[in-house]
């Protein structure tokens, strides 16, 4: 294809990732490198015949002239990335400075929110992922062997999780595991323990989040796969039928290496997806047990004296290079699959 051609076909592809993912990106770059102004503090002393009071009130013009100075805040540098709410460096080596053993190192680090978070996130990642992609090749699987009169409605149901909203399935889920809703009254009356509660144990609230997160992204795996078995060749299964291949030989050989290009794919949109986990944290209420990545940013943004946007910045930077560090083994995978059929 001709230079001109193919710069004619990609340059508004191009201009849309500039405009939208590159400049977005550098401006979260730049504002993670200021925080937001000191408050400047002005002693006022009232004085009647009972006596001066002393008032500490913020300058509100001198803050809004440092405002019109420097727009974008105090600059900081790395600092943000560095300080006790993210990298930690400095409690980090205080912690093994002073700790005796490896479990209260660990402890000590899994307290510091960022670490806290992250812990969260990468669990979440790492057994929701794998775990949507087998619950959809499964359910694919039987779908796809039900006789047409069942197709249509099983799949209807199956999608229903996917036609949720998060944050809607997420406040389903919290009321149904409450103490007075369907599946929390169900566990008291199983075990006889009328204080049981998913909410009360951070291991269950965990669990329950990971539970959460399968049955809400199984549907997607669930649709690619099903559309993947369509193409499926019929010959070469009736191939392996004819040479003796029971049905599990037959997906193990012929099913499942057919459809590893979509393995990829779910792969590489679930690790995305699910390193940004947020609405469920928020639908169930878990933040004093769980807390992610992007609800630090949450956080940030909604401080109650005014929006750290330097610090929202900063995790939301370091959530990126999360998120590319995750997806590096699986684009290398894609890219020596490509150069070897090339």
């Amino acid at each position: 294809m001709p230079h001109k051609t193919f710069l004619a076909f990609i340059w508004p592809s191009l201009l849309a990732m500039i405009l939208f993912i590159a400049i977005p990106i550098f401006s979260v770059a730049y504002q993670s490198l200021f925080i937001q102004h000191e408050q400047v503090l002005v002693t006022t002393e009232t004085c009647s015949p009972f006596g001066c009071k002393k008032q500490v009130t913020v300058d509100a013009a001198e803050m809004r002239r440092l405002r019109e100075e420097q727009p974008m805040g105090r600059y900081n540098g790395l600092g943000t990335y560095t300080n006790s709410s993210h990298l930690a460096f400095d409690d980090i080596n205080e912690i093994f400075r002073t700790s005796q053993n490896f479990g209260e190192i660990r402890d000590k680090i899994m307290n510091l929110p960022f670490y806290k978070a992250l812990i969260f996130t990468l669990s979440y990642t790492f057994i929701v992922t794998p775990l949507v992609i087998v619950f959809g090749f499964i359910v694919a699987v039987v779908v796809n062997s039900l006789p047409s009169l069942f197709k249509g409605p099983v799949i209807f149901f199956s999608l229903l999780p996917m036609i949720v909203t998060p944050l809607v399935g997420a406040l389903v889920l919290y009321w149904m595991i409450d103490s007075r809703g369907i599946i929390g009254a169900a566990l008291q009356a199983l075990f006889g323990d009328p204080n049981l509660s998913l909410k009360a144990s951070p291991t269950l609230t965990w669990v329950t989040l990971f539970a959460y997160g399968v049955w809400h992204s199984s549907p997607f795996a669930f649709v690619v796969f099903y559309a993947g078995l369509q193409t499926v060749p019929a010959d070469t299964l009736e191939s392996a039928m004819v040479d003796g291949a029971n049905r599990w030989e037959r997906i193990r050989f012929v099913t499942l290496p057919y459809l590893m290009p979509l393995v990829t794919f779910i792969a590489l949109m679930q690790l995305m997806d699910n390193f940004r986990v947020f609405e469920p944290i928020i639908g169930f209420s878990a933040a004093a047990s769980a807390t992610s990545l992007s609800y630090l940013i949450y956080s940030d943004l909604r401080a109650s004296d005014s929006p750290l946007f330097g610090s929202a910045a900063a995790t939301s930077l370091l959530t990126i290079i999360g998120v590319i560090i995750l997806l590096m083994p699986v684009l290398r995978r894609n890219w020596r699959e490509f150069n070897r059929k090339s």
